[in-house]
C-alpha cells in the first residue's frame, strides 16, 4: 500500500506579545550612575601647606597614626602617586646622615634620589620600628601592601576628620607639592626632575597656578 501525502496550507499567525515592562524604565534602572566633574566636587586640585599640616594632625589622631601620618608627608614631599605609594619598599629608604629616598616612577616616569628631610626621617625610622618584619613600607594592619584603591580611601576618610571642606584623594597629595614647589620659586626643570614627568608640558600646570609669578604687578 502506498502512503499518499496531502499538502496542506500553512495557517501559522504572527502574534505580537507587549512586553510586561517599559523597556524605557529597565533601561533606567540598569543606567550606571555617571561620576561628578572635579570641578564639581571641589574647587582645586591641591592642598594648602595649612591643610597639609592638618591632614598630618588628623592622621596621626587614627588608629594607626604613626603610618597614617608617614603616609600623607611622604606621598606629599615627594609627589607620589597612589600606585607609588603602595610599592615603596624599605629598601628604597637609605637612612643614616645622607638620608634619601631612591623614587621609582609609574607611568614610564624618570625615576631620582630624593633627600629625606629631619621630620620626615624621624617619622620613617618610627615606623620602620613598629614594622621590622614588612618588606614594604606603607602596609595594612594584616601586613600586606596596600592597593590604589585602599589607599585613596583612606586618604579620603583622613581629608574628612581634618575638616577639609571638599573631598580630598590621594592624587592631591602630589598636586599640592608641584603647587608647594612652585610657589616657593623653585625651577619648572627641577619640579619636572622632582615629580618624574616625562613631559615638561605637566609640570607647567603649577607653575601657571603659582600666585608669585604676579608679586611683582603694580608695584611702583
Amino acid at each position: 500500500m502506498i502512503a499518499r501525502l496531502k499538502l496542506v496550507e500553512p495557517c501559522n499567525e504572527v502574534v505580537s506579545i507587549a512586553p510586561a515592562y517599559d523597556d524605557r524604565a529597565l533601561i533606567g534602572a540598569r543606567a550606571m550612575p555617571t561620576r561628578q566633574p572635579n570641578a564639581d566636587l571641589r574647587s582645586r586640585e591641591y592642598l594648602t601647606p595649612a591643610e597639609i599640616e592638618r591632614l598630618i594632625k588628623a592622621a596621626k589622631d587614627g588608629r594607626w597614626g604613626q603610618r597614617d601620618a608617614c603616609l600623607v608627608i611622604v606621598a606629599y614631599r615627594h609627589g607620589l602617586r597612589a600606585k607609588e605609594a603602595c610599592e615603596l619598599e624599605w629598601s628604597q629608604v637609605e637612612f643614616g646622615r645622607s638620608a634619601s629616598l631612591h623614587v621609582r616612577r609609574a607611568k614610564k616616569g624618570k625615576p631620582a634620589v630624593h633627600p629625606i628631610r629631619g621630620d620626615e626621617l624621624r617619622m620613617l625610622t618610627a615606623l620602620r620600628k613598629e614594622y621590622p618584619d614588612s618588606g614594604y613600607v606603607f602596609t595594612t594592619e594584616r601586613g600586606t601592601p596596600f592597593t590604589p584603591d585602599a589607599i585613596n580611601r583612606l586618604v579620603k576618610i583622613i581629608g574628612k576628620r581634618a575638616g577639609i571642606p571638599f573631598p580630598v584623594h590621594v592624587h592631591m597629595l602630589r598636586h599640592s607639592c608641584g603647587s608647594k614647589l612652585a610657589n616657593d620659586g623653585v625651577d619648572t626643570r627641577a619640579i619636572q626632575d622632582w615629580l618624574g614627568h616625562v613631559s615638561i608640558t605637566h609640570t607647567t600646570r603649577y607653575t601657571a597656578l603659582s600666585h608669585t609669578r604676579f608679586k611683582d604687578f603694580w608695584r611702583d
